[in-house]
């Protein structure tokens, strides 16, 4: 394999570069008045597949955004491995809390500085380089597929829709996904599970109409008000959902999983000064780790209402919103805790109140199997690239699409992800190690190696 190493010295700044020119292009999916850059995002990224040497590169239209379909089939007696990612990416906003624009990226202590940067385009992009340089070497030793859609940050809406109707094109042996992260580069792990979601909307109406709130206030509800009694009670003292039969499925992890998870280096005081907190809170009984991991959550994403322009205005609104997502442990199903909530939220509605619940998205948690011929090529190709073998890890993201592979298409994932926790995905600053960028494509064709290998 050395090589495809020295090959890759020879051309860091072009992928750099080329990384770039994708980082440029505002793909936010979340937001329709940047519908074409999400298009524009998606003819790159199917250029670039085509450049690097796959065949029957197209863009496959669905209700939304396309997916971008790409293969090298080399031998039909090879295994094939089925590589997903996605070219969407979160909104930007607060623009003002960026150090630097987020759709112009550069480099700032040796990583990358730009939306999408860590999540999903570095990591995407690093399989595309990884099949060029195997491609240029003549080294590609197994059949390869790509798969990448322009719908990730918002659910996914039609990759199922995608995935059902194409079951014999993405047939494969492995789905290979980069959209996780490391404990830290001088702890390489593997991602063993993820937790669900379900991602819904409140709305909270009293009046029919603003109003003055010294006329009226102390007379009338505040849906504000209102809206924060309301989830103010969604935990109890113990910082438990609060809410009847959210944890009757809840898989119960075993002690000895608990105590193996306890051996991933972790300092608390790191964790908070990282942060900015004198102190982490939590479910009480469990650990941090346990608890962005192993354990259900409830949290609000967003809140509005009323007036938050400059100045004052003394209003008494009509309606208060809120965004609530919930991540999910193995046996919760998105659909019955989605309909736990509304059936609870509603109930405990006052009448001066009216309040609709809008489910947006969800998802199931994924557990993948360590003792797979998949996972023991993944943990050999970071040995190979890192010097040691990685730590398997539950994490707490949501990939919803990992479950649904399974269900659709028969086949488990490897979850190879480069990125950190620090890389501040979703938020201003989002990063990407220029180290890890390069990692990353060296690790990707170790993986083809051993996978294609029989034990």
């Amino acid at each position: 394999m050395e090589h495809l190493k020295d090959l890759l010295v020879n051309n860091k700044d072009q992928y750099l570069n080329e990384l770039f020119d994708l980082l440029r292009i505002p793909s936010v999916s979340a937001d329709k008045k940047f519908s074409a850059d999400v298009l524009r995002a998606a003819d790159f990224v199917a250029a670039q597949l085509s450049a690097a040497g796959a065949d029957k590169v197209q863009l496959f239209q669905t209700p939304g955004y396309p997916v971008v379909y790409g293969e090298k089939l080399i031998d039909p007696s090879k295994p094939t491995i089925l590589v997903y990612g996605h070219y969407d990416v979160q909104p930007a906003d607060p623009y003002e809390l960026w150090t630097s624009p987020p759709f112009e990226p550069v480099i700032k202590d040796e990583k990358i500085y730009a939306r999408g940067s860590a999540d999903d385009k570095g990591q995407m992009y690093m399989h595309i380089k990884a099949f060029e340089l195997m491609m240029k070497t003549n080294s590609l030793p197994c059949n390869v597929k790509f798969m990448i859609e322009g719908e990730e940050e918002i659910g996914s809406q039609n990759l199922e829709w995608f995935v059902k109707g194409n079951t014999e094109l993405l047939k494969s042996d492995v789905v290979l996904i980069s959209d996780t992260s490391m404990i830290s580069n001088e702890h390489p792990s593997i991602t063993t599970g993820l937790r669900g979601l379900s991602y819904l909307e409140v709305e909270v109406t009293g009046p029919n109409r603003d109003l003055h709130s010294g006329v009226y206030g102390g007379a009338v509800a505040n849906p504000i008000n209102i809206l924060c009694d309301m989830i103010s009670s969604l935990h109890n003292d113990k910082r438990e959902v609060n809410i009847p039969g959210f944890y009757d499925n809840v898989d119960a992890v075993s002690a000895e999983e608990r105590a193996a998870m306890a051996q991933a280096p972790f300092s608390l005081d790191e964790y908070k000064k990282d942060l900015g907190m004198n102190d982490v809170l939590g479910e009480e009984g469990f650990t941090t780790l346990e608890r962005v991991s192993i354990r259900p959550t409830l949290d609000v994403n967003g809140i509005w209402g009323g007036y938050i322009g400059a100045g004052a205005k003394t209003v008494l609104p009509s309606k208060a919103y809120a965004k609530i997502s919930m991540r999910l442990v193995p046996n919760q199903k998105h659909e019955e805790i989605t309909e736990l909530f509304t059936k609870h939220f509603l109930s405990i509605a006052p009448p001066s109140v009216k309040v609709t619940v809008t489910p947006h998205h969800g998802g199931e948690a994924a557990v993948t199997p360590t003792d797979s011929h998949a996972y023991r090529s993944a943990a050999r190709a970071i040995e190979s690239t890192y010097g040691k073998l990685p730590i398997p890890l539950r994490t707490g993201g949501s990939i919803p699409i990992v479950t649904m592979f399974e269900r659709v298409l028969d086949t488990k994932s490897v979850l190879l992800g480069f990125g950190l926790d620090s890389d501040a995905i979703h938020s201003p600053n989002e990063h990407y190690g220029v180290w890890n960028y390069f990692k990353g494509i060296e690790t990707i064709p170790y993986f083809f190696k051993y996978f294609s290998e029989k034990e």
